[in-house]
């Protein structure tokens, strides 16, 4: 079983003054009705999975619950981010709390203000990662990309496991223009997407190992 992980606190100061820190782009109507919010958690259909852990913060807690429930989601948790520390203790938090609830399952970690258009190829993902994380790996979810772009990090691909499935050689943090235009021809980097998948033991074990 899959346990879907929201994250839902960025603030989306990118955006502004259409996102602004009390009212962040993911609970905007970007693309159609739904929230951005909700349409990730319409992208989980079709998905075996558990009902969303969704992590935030204090100032937009009420808003995740009424949309949540907009959308017709009754089961679901919220955990609230003391103080935002970015993604890896967020995520730890969201692992204790997956143990607690339904023991050592798959996490799916996602952001909340992701656009995706082709839903079969998503899922495909999802599923091809499923079977790698079931031999205790940390999976990351890699995008082709189809320019020179500065704005995202990138994974260097290594050695091919299967299929579409690879060994992570290296992450890069957002490259200057040059730089980036070099990755696209070489055509073994991808963007990274920020979605991963892992059990949550396996994870709390790996960050162990970093910061005991």
């Amino acid at each position: 079983m899959i346990i879907p992980i929201i994250m839902a606190g960025g603030s989306g100061t990118r955006l502004w003054p259409l996102s602004r820190s009390l009212y962040p782009k993911q609970f905007l109507s970007l693309i159609n009705e739904n929230s951005l919010l909700q349409e990730t958690l319409k992208r989980l259909d079709g998905l075996n999975c558990l009902p969303p852990v969704i992590v935030s913060n204090n100032e937009h807690r009420f808003i995740v619950a009424e949309q949540l429930r907009q959308f017709g989601v009754d089961d679901f948790q919220i955990i609230l981010e003391p103080v935002g520390r970015n993604t890896a203790p967020a995520v730890a938090l969201a692992a204790l709390k997956s143990l607690e609830l339904h023991g050592d399952h798959h996490m799916l970690v996602l952001a909340a203000d992701h656009a995706i258009q082709d839903i079969e190829a998503f899922h495909a993902a999802v599923l091809a990662a499923e079977q790698e994380s079931v031999d205790n790996k940390l999976v990351t979810f890699g995008i082709v990309p189809t320019k020179p772009e500065t704005g995202y990090g990138y994974i260097k691909k290594g050695e091919q496991v299967k299929n579409s499935v690879f060994k992570v050689n290296s992450f890069v943090e957002k490259p200057d223009l040059e730089t980036a235009k070099n990755y696209l021809e070489q055509k073994c980097y991808l963007w990274n997407s920020g979605m991963f998948m892992f059990k949550a033991s396996v994870y709390l074990d790996e960050l162990k190992k970093i910061s005991p």
